[in-house]
């Protein structure tokens, strides 16, 4: 009597177990993991690139630094100025 209740136990367990399962692939519960699952994976790329632009930009402040050239964007004029309107005499 016992081994019965026992099994009896099991099997509610399994099937309790096994319906949840079954609920968790319907159509809208996958579409909504995997459209929470794009908006992480595009936070972490968004996070990478910020990184990647922060360690670039110190990189390239140390090599200006080391070979004394002007900071980026404070560039001198140059003489010859090019008028792409002019047509060349061709």
């Amino acid at each position: 009597m016992i081994r019965r209740l026992i099994y009896l136990g099991l099997g509610a367990y399994i099937g309790i177990w096994t319906m949840r399962k079954l609920q968790a692939l319907k159509p809208d519960h996958v579409a909504r993991r995997a459209a929470d699952g794009a908006l992480g994976l595009v936070a972490e790329a968004r996070l990478f690139a910020r990184d990647v632009r922060g360690l670039a930009a110190g990189r390239e402040a140390e090599l200006r630094a080391h070979y004394a050239l002007e900071p980026a964007g404070e560039t001198r004029p140059t003489q010859e100025t090019h008028h792409n309107d002019v047509k060349d005499g061709r």
